[in-house]
């Protein structure tokens, strides 16, 4: 398992089957927050598909397709970071996050989301990293800003969000503009 130190309070350890009860319970504590923007929540409805979703990052992270993370505060499990859509000709990947209502607004994503670019830039040597988020999520759209991304447009109609058809933004981040 591998595991990211992120500061003295913040830790995130790579999903494992064990972990699908603790991640379906905080979807379902934060599922009308989280559906306004994760069409995804809709299908993830009790701890079977959450075991679905660790066992199919499980395989993605053993063909190095994906890897996707539990964030831990003060060891409580508060949400999921995760590397994804990894192109190795491009040796590029998109980070894609989600936290429970009762820890959102006090730093957590963004310092996770920190953590984990600087291993993917360090350790799995990308070049480039990507944020994609629903046009309307601008809570969600701070965290790439805050850490130094550049808007690099707008997908229309990228995305599909409760039957209908939703703009995408993309923002994205060189390894020659990271600061470690």
């Amino acid at each position: 398992m591998l595991e990211i130190t992120v500061n003295e309070t913040i830790v995130l350890k790579q999903l494992q089957e064990q972990d699908a009860p603790l991640v379906y319970q905080q979807i379902d504590a934060s599922r009308k927050n989280l559906r306004k923007f994760l069409p995804w929540v809709d299908y993830n409805t009790n701890v079977e598909h959450s075991l679905r979703f660790i066992q199919m990052m499980e395989r993605k992270a053993d063909d190095q397709d994906a890897i996707a993370f539990g964030i831990w505060a003060d060891q409580v499990f508060v949400g999921v970071i995760d590397l994804h859509c990894w192109d190795h000709a491009l040796n590029k990947a998109e980070i894609g996050y989600w936290l429970g209502t009762a820890y959102q607004g006090k730093g957590i994503v963004t310092a996770a989301t920190k953590a984990l670019i600087t291993f993917a830039f360090k350790q799995l040597r990308l070049n480039k990293i990507e944020i994609r988020f629903v046009l309307q999520n601008q809570k969600s759209g701070q965290i790439p800003i805050k850490l130094g991304f550049a808007k690099e447009g707008i997908l229309r109609h990228s995305a599909k969000l409760h039957g209908q058809f939703t703009d995408m933004v993309v923002m994205g981040i060189l390894k020659s503009d990271w600061q470690y």
